[in-house]
């Protein structure tokens, strides 16, 4: 979820025309997060198996944890159960919420060192008193698999083959189940969080979309989300995005995810007008998790062609 705050069915592919956007006169159709993500998931599995036979590695998932946050171990602990259940090995790293920044940064060079360890995940958020960039710039670029580091975010905006960030990179994931051809659209993203919105923009401009980033100084924020041909909600406030303001026809995404299971888009007043969104729960998150192990293996097969 981005820390910024703003102050102001299922999906069948082959219903969708490739290239366009979905019929405006059509109702919406519900991106099916969790059946794109099985899909995902059921493939990594068959590549991690044969990864683990040729190389007699078992690919590892690092997470650390600072403070006791329920929401945030609920996470850590789902992300730790998908790991195994795709045949990877995971660790947990808890840390008491005292932890300082020094203290976090010597975790994670000392993981970054492991060999044991291919990736690496910083469950955000941290407490207020870390520096939040220096610990994720402390992770190595070849195991930041969640796409958190300056370095991750430079490669990725300059197409340099750097791990992406792990929700904007599976958000473009569901588009493309959309059928939807992004060149030439208008891309709206709600939120500029540097893990969040701000590399997602950058993806969406690699794919040639023209991209409008809206935050907390935007003005008459309606207006802009009412031009859009695809919306991304990722500001963390629940239904600031309403209904009424979705031009027909276009694509939402909602990686919102607050309190009460409520998204940061107005779902059900929305579904008259766009058309296609994702719900939530069940729509953005599985595939951030999928495309988190997808990387995994990425950079467990990058280790073992340089040990080799």
């Amino acid at each position: 979820m981005s820390t910024e705050k703003l102050s102001t069915g299922n999906l069948s592919t082959g219903n969708l025309s490739t290239g366009n956007l979905p019929s405006q006169n059509a109702p919406a159709r519900v991106i099916d997060g969790r059946a794109i993500a099985d899909a995902a998931l059921s493939d990594l599995s068959v590549r991690t198996r044969q990864f683990r036979d040729e190389t007699g590695h078992v690919p590892c998932l690092a997470a650390v944890i600072v403070g006791a946050d329920p929401a945030s171990k609920a996470y850590v602990r789902m992300k730790a159960n998908r790991s195994v259940a795709v045949g990877m090995t995971s660790r947990t790293v808890e840390l008491p919420v005292s932890t300082t920044t020094e203290e976090l940064v010597d975790v994670l060079r000392a993981l970054s060192e492991d060999p044991v360890v291919d990736g690496i995940l910083l469950q955000h958020p941290v407490p207020v008193h870390i520096d939040e960039r220096v610990a994720f710039d402390a992770i190595s670029a070849d195991k930041d698999v969640d796409g958190v580091t300056s370095a991750s975010f430079a490669a990725m905006a300059l197409n340099g083959g750097g791990f992406e960030s792990c929700t904007p990179s599976g958000i473009l994931r569901l588009l493309d189940a959309t059928g939807v051809e992004l060149a030439g659209k208008h891309a709206v993203v709600v939120g500029r969080s540097p893990i969040l919105g701000l590399p997602m923009g950058m993806l969406l401009l690699r794919r040639d979309a023209t991209v409008t980033y809206c935050h907390s100084r935007t003005v008459d924020l309606a207006a802009h989300v009412g031009t859009a041909d695809v919306v991304i909600a990722a500001v963390g406030v629940p239904e600031l995005i309403k209904g009424a303001w979705i031009k027909p026809g276009a694509v939402v995404i909602d990686a919102g995810y607050n309190e009460g299971n409520v998204g940061d888009v107005e779902y059900v007043a929305a579904l008259p007008h766009a058309g296609a969104i994702t719900p939530v729960p069940g729509g953005v998150g599985p595939m951030t998790v999928a495309v988190l192990l997808e990387q995994t293996l990425a950079a467990a097969v990058r280790a073992a062609a340089v040990r080799a």
